[in-house]
């Protein structure tokens, strides 16, 4: 029986991606109006090159897109487009639909939930106050607990040692298959590849899957039986 979920966050509980898309074309878009001269197809792209060779979660992308595109940084057009996103940042921010139900009932499961992310911990609790999801989790293991990334096995031994319970009890629910779903099954935990956050149907290892996150329910009872 298990007795802790453990969640990634973003695209698991957040459509991250989506949210993201939005900051920066609402960025983009300021920029240009700042003085960038570039078409808006072209910056986003370039510039979501650049995030996903830096990280989705560095601060000082704009700087550096600058930087490249533009051989310095025009601090004018820079806060042009970090006042953009932050404005739609702190606007747009939700969760999946239903998640906050989902989470409702299984805490009335008498269930332990946590938080198991690459993000950095202040932004992984600003993101669940923000959406006040903050209250239904008991634990948010990060980047600075470990100083590793998913799939290394320590964030995951890290996260059962602070709950306090065996592999075969917890459950891990994520949706990248070599990182959440690959880290738990090394250790044998259960898994739950949450497909609606990837994006398309693939063949994730996972002991269960599911397409909306309510579905995690049924999950967890078959566990239960």
């Amino acid at each position: 029986m298990i007795k802790v979920i453990l969640f990634d966050l973003d695209n698991t509980l957040i459509d991250f991606m989506k949210f993201k898309t939005i900051c920066c074309e609402e960025a983009i878009d300021a920029m240009i109006d700042g003085g960038l001269n570039m078409k808006k197809e072209t910056a986003l792209k370039r510039l979501f090159k650049l995030y996903y060779k830096e990280g989705l979660e560095d601060d000082t992308i704009f700087q550096k897109f600058l930087r490249q595109e533009c051989g310095k940084v025009d601090y004018r057009i820079l806060a042009y487009g970090i006042t953009a996103y932050r404005k739609v940042r702190a606007g747009f921010l939700r969760p999946y639909p239903k998640t906050k139900q989902t989470l409702i009932k299984l805490k009335e499961k008498n269930l332990k939930l946590g938080i198991l992310t690459d993000a950095p911990k202040l932004k992984a609790w600003i993101r669940l106050s923000n959406m006040q999801l903050d209250d239904f989790f008991d634990e948010v293991i990060a980047k600075e607990d470990t100083g590793k990334l998913k799939p290394d096995k320590k964030p995951f031994l890290v996260a059962m040692k602070r709950f306090k319970v065996k592999p075969e009890e917890c459950l891990m629910v994520g949706d990248r298959p070599k990182r959440d779903i690959a880290g738990a099954k090394s250790l044998k935990m259960h898994t739950c590849f949450a497909q609606y956050g990837y994006g398309k149907k693939v063949n994730s290892g996972a002991n269960f899957t599911i397409d909306k996150i309510e579905e995690l329910l049924k999950v967890v009872n078959k566990l239960s039986e």
